[in-house]
């Protein structure tokens, strides 16, 4: 791997004083898991990606389909019926053929949570259901492994970290998930393209910001509403 190729990459970002090459290495050494190659997962992964971060996890079972591709702008319409998880690899890896991306096509569970999490650092939750979200958390809160929150619907996104460094996880905002007949979800609902893009983005400026140990959201749930730009920060 050239040096130089290195630097001609990543210098305007480690021309940040708050960055330098120290934090670039920090991104290099890093091993992040993302839950989901979908909407939210896209724009997570080509950013991470792109980044420099060393060793990228993909996990997801689903195939891509035509009514992903307004969203899902890691896609193409010629790798319709392909795995995400073993595509976004692919993509990936061509993005930038610095880092290493490994596939997980399968469906994360209590059999296989903690075997794919525990070789991780920073595990980011771009999945689209409650069961894997609380699996998920409960998983790093038992490996103590810090999670990038993330989810959507219509024109709203949430934003948090937890279980870093003895911070609170989701369970402390939410102790339980909610019933799964009461749950809107965008199969039903919508969602306009660019909200998984916005939301997605600040997931994977917020996990650069927790791999290079600069200020992160704590204890906090960031709420956007897209429709009328309103920005608010709950303190949990």
């Amino acid at each position: 791997m050239s040096v130089i190729q290195e630097f001609l990459r990543y210098n305007r970002q480690t021309m940040l004083p708050e960055i330098g090459d120290s934090g670039q290495e920090k991104l290099k050494n890093a091993k992040v898991l993302v839950i989901g190659a979908g909407g939210l997962g896209c724009p997570i992964l080509q950013y991470i990606a792109t980044a420099g971060v060393g060793t990228i996890g993909v996990v997801d079972f689903d195939k891509i389909e035509i009514h992903n591709l307004h969203r899902q702008i890691l896609y193409t319409e010629n790798q319709v019926g392909q795995c995400k998880s073993t595509t976004a690899k692919a993509v990936l890896e061509t993005l930038n053929p610095l880092i290493k991306v490994i596939a997980y096509e399968e469906e994360l569970t209590t059999e296989n949570a903690t075997h794919i999490i525990q070789d991780f650092d920073v595990i980011v939750d771009g999945c689209d259901n409650f069961a894997t979200r609380y699996l998920v958390n409960d998983t790093c809160v038992a490996l103590g492994k810090s999670l990038v929150y993330g989810s959507i619907l219509k024109f709203e996104g949430q934003l948090a970290v937890f279980n870093h460094q003895g911070s609170k996880n989701l369970r402390d905002l939410f102790p339980e998930p909610p019933n799964p007949k009461d749950v809107p979800n965008c199969n039903l609902n919508g969602v306009l393209g660019t909200l998984p893009g916005m939301i997605g983005t600040m997931m994977a400026h917020e996990t650069l910001k927790l791999i290079m140990d600069l200020p992160i959201l704590e204890n906090e749930l960031m709420l956007f509403n897209s429709l009328n730009w309103s920005f608010a920060k709950l303190k949990f």
